[in-house]
């Protein structure tokens, strides 16, 4: 088991250092002029030989991409050009607002589709069944931009009319404010991602879940007496669920580095709002870092899915 993590931790890291290669390369050594970039289209000569002297852009490549690592690693990813802060303090305050609407947002979506696909896998071509397989195509194919559209105008906007203030319409309210605030702010937004994510998880299960009932283990299992709630969480969904964790740490993954559309729709200020800001501003710092920070996230829960991996099937163990 030791050995299979630290294999995996080591792959983990050197997707790390190829990604900050991939950065470096992309805003350090593609552009004609990077300190013309980084210091913007109305800086004077003497504002751009300073950025390029600060920097190090004048310096050979080698030592410019161990500067940007030794930066990386103490944490130091510059200043914003548009409020003049430090990215880590601006980007600070936003991690735990992506971070509570992707955590959320999941433990909905994953409870939903799993529990669906189990259920419309033990159920095979019965009413449920075509009637969740229906359901689920019809929110895959609905745009992440359009159900949270449609989930403020009805739950907010139409409820607001009718003097009822549910749920709020926009903004967010810290954990350690108040919890139950911290909820209702975030429920809508939970709802409209976890909708059309739960759509893929309960089409995953069923598939996976109607593989697995055929197999032999669970036909013996069955055979020996267990019940059929055991048999099938105990034995089946337990093998069926392979495919299931995958994809969840790649969507978990991608929704810690910022929900673009729903942050945008639902005014929450978080690293998918603060990356479209920073690219209709040009901010460059804080764009390199947005695109390293998600990277991160997603090589972590790729991990993450890989020591879950292990828990869930000893032969990956023995790999």
């Amino acid at each position: 088991m030791i050995t299979f993590l630290v294999r995996r931790l080591t792959l983990g890291l050197l997707v790390l250092w190829v990604i900050t290669v991939a950065v470096f390369v992309l805003f350090f050594v593609a552009p004609h002029n990077v300190a013309r970039l980084i210091a913007g289209k109305l800086a004077t000569p003497q504002t751009v030989a300073l950025v390029s002297q600060r920097l190090g852009l004048n310096k050979p490549v080698i030592d410019q991409y161990w500067m940007f690592l030794d930066r990386l690693g103490h944490g130091n990813l510059g200043y914003s050009f548009y409020s003049s802060e430090p990215v880590t303090s601006l980007l600070a305050g936003r991690i735990a607002v992506s971070a509570s609407l992707a955590l959320g947002a999941a433990v909905i979506w994953l409870a939903i589709g799993v529990s669906t696909g189990v259920l419309a896998a033990t159920r095979p071509r019965s009413l449920p069944d075509r009637s969740l397989t229906a359901l689920s195509l019809g929110f895959y194919s609905m745009p992440t931009f359009l159900l949270g559209i449609v989930v403020l105008y009805l739950l907010f906007f139409r409820l607001h009319l009718a003097g009822v203030d549910l749920f709020p319409g926009s903004g967010y309210v810290p954990l350690t404010a108040d919890p139950l605030e911290w909820a209702r702010h975030l429920a809508l937004p939970w709802l409209s991602l976890a909708l059309t994510a739960a759509a893929a998880y309960t089409r995953l299960t069923r598939a996976a879940m109607l593989d697995v009932l055929g197999e032999d283990f669970v036909r013996t299992a069955a055979a020996k007496g267990l019940t059929r709630t055991r048999v099938i969480y105990g034995h089946a969904l337990r093998a069926a669920i392979t495919p299931v964790t995958t994809q969840f740490g790649i969507d978990v993954g991608i929704l810690l580095g910022g929900a673009v559309v729903t942050e945008q729709i639902f005014g929450l200020p978080g690293l998918g709002q603060i990356a479209v800001q920073s690219i209709v501003t040009q901010d460059l710092p804080v764009i390199i870092a947005i695109v390293t920070l998600a990277s991160a996230f997603v090589v972590l829960a790729n991990l993450v899915v890989d020591v879950v991996y292990a828990v869930l099937d000893p032969r990956v163990r023995l790999e």
